[in-house]
């Protein structure tokens, strides 16, 4: 079943209460995605970018086959 923009940003929602999030994408399984979370201070690319994908609940492991591509971008708060 095809996953929405929606559904992408409530997910980040739950994991990242006061990002600003954006999610772009319209065509079900291909999507950008930019989360902006004090969080993310201190960390790495690779390790926000996983902390994002865990929020996402599998939805990207390709067993589920809901998001195919996931343009991301993360950082901490200027």
């Amino acid at each position: 079943m095809p996953i929405t923009a929606h559904e992408i940003k409530s997910l980040l929602r739950e994991a990242f209460p006061s990002a600003q999030i954006t999610v772009q994408g319209d065509d079900g399984s291909h999507f950008a995605a930019e989360v902006i979370d004090a969080s993310f201070a201190g960390q790495n690319r690779v390790q926000q970018q996983r902390a994002v994908y865990a929020a996402l609940k599998g939805k990207m492991d390709g067993s589920h086959g809901d998001l195919h591509a996931l343009a991301l971008t993360t950082r901490a708060p200027d």
